[in-house]
């Protein structure tokens, strides 16, 4: 035998992914001692832990949150401007405001508010102040603890009236994740940009859907969507809803707040008002346990309680993959499909473009 051979391992098999994690959606961390601006109160934390949501309607002024609108708006100028360059559109409607532009965009060229969700721009500015901002992470502190990264998944999510591709069905955000996540913890902050109500298509959750700390069975996809989604029986089934007892409405206004956990089933509503409600999703975890990212982009660090004045790096996050510097328009990233690898998790039950298009 070779010296080689003597020292040789065999590869260790990665361990299966866990099939229920109840206590990580149900046990708070250790509280920080010092009062810090944004803290949630001992009730908020424990009815989040308890519910598995938690809706804090005055957290922001909002003028704090008017250079995300206005960041917004920058968005829906460029993707106008270059759908007028590629010929999509004959008008580019400039006089219409944030909350009915895109819907005139999305009338003239169909399509349009997905082509939105798609696009690979960096994130500005105003969106990372807001993400890694100092009363938010206070507060995400006391759901996960000191350190603190924000995950690789955000959206922007734009929903126009009444738009099927833009309705989000039952879901649990696991669902979207590989399913060695489902032990870590990753807190949601959905915040919409102006009030969100039930006519114009604010989240439903189901209260204590997170308990079992399990992830249900989806089906892909919903509709004409690129959606995963989870029927009223298999919640009821598995995660032991009651579909009508733990329905929760989540009305939130501007400058509020919609804490969610990745466990707790919830969906959004239709928007059936004749303005855009705008929201950001935008999430956070223990920077030293799984993501359940597809890819291979990294976790952004925001704090840390080795160093308490570390600041997020954003350039090792930001990868801008948009337009070319000679202004020409990439044909692939006009066309209104979205695939992703968690299409290939679920059993595909129904076809439509987006589907074919990942086959494809």
């Amino acid at each position: 035998m070779t010296s080689t051979e003597e020292n040789y391992e065999p590869p260790r098999k990665k361990p299966a992914p866990p099939a229920s994690c109840p206590q990580v959606y149900l046990t708070p961390p250790p509280q920080p001692r010092d009062k810090k601006p944004g803290q949630l109160s001992k009730a908020q934390v424990d009815q989040y832990f308890r519910d598995g949501y938690l809706v804090v309607t005055d957290f922001f002024p909002p003028e704090e949150l008017q250079p995300v609108r206005e960041a917004v708006e920058e968005r829906v100028d460029h993707l106008a401007q270059t759908l007028y360059r590629a010929g999509k559109i004959k008008d580019k409607h400039e006089e219409a405001g944030l909350f009915q532009r895109l819907t005139l965009l999305n009338e003239e060229f169909p399509g349009a508010a997905v082509v939105l969700v798609k696009s690979r721009r960096n994130m500005p500015k105003a969106f990372r102040d807001l993400w890694s901002h100092e009363r938010l992470l206070n507060a995400v502190e006391q759901l996960i603890g000191p350190d603190i990264a924000g995950h690789q998944v955000w959206n922007l999510r734009s929903k126009t009236p009444t738009n099927e591709a833009l309705t989000v069905p039952w879901h649990q955000d696991n669902a979207y994740l590989l399913p060695d996540c489902l032990g870590t913890l990753q807190p949601t902050a959905w915040i919409p940009l102006l009030d969100a109500t039930k006519k114009n298509g604010c989240m439903q959750v189901l209260k204590g859907g997170h308990r079992k700390g399990i992830t249900a069975t989806h089906t892909c996809c919903a509709g004409g969507t690129w959606y995963v989604e989870v029927s009223a029986e298999e919640m009821e089934k598995t995660l032991g809803c009651d579909m009508e007892r733990d329905l929760v409405t989540c009305e939130v206004p501007y400058g509020g707040v919609l804490f969610l956990n990745n466990c707790i089933p919830h969906r959004s509503l239709e928007n059936y008002s004749d303005e855009i409600r705008w929201s950001l999703d935008l999430r956070w975890q223990d920077p030293n346990k799984p993501s359940g990212f597809w890819g291979e982009k990294d976790l952004v660090l925001m704090r840390t309680a080795k160093d308490p004045g570390y600041k997020p790096r954003w350039e090792e996050f930001l990868h801008d993959e948009g337009e070319e510097e000679d202004g020409k328009v990439n044909p692939a990233d006009l066309e209104p499909t979205i695939q992703g690898p968690w299409m290939l998790r679920w059993e595909i039950v129904h076809h439509n473009r987006h589907t074919k298009a990942l086959t494809s």
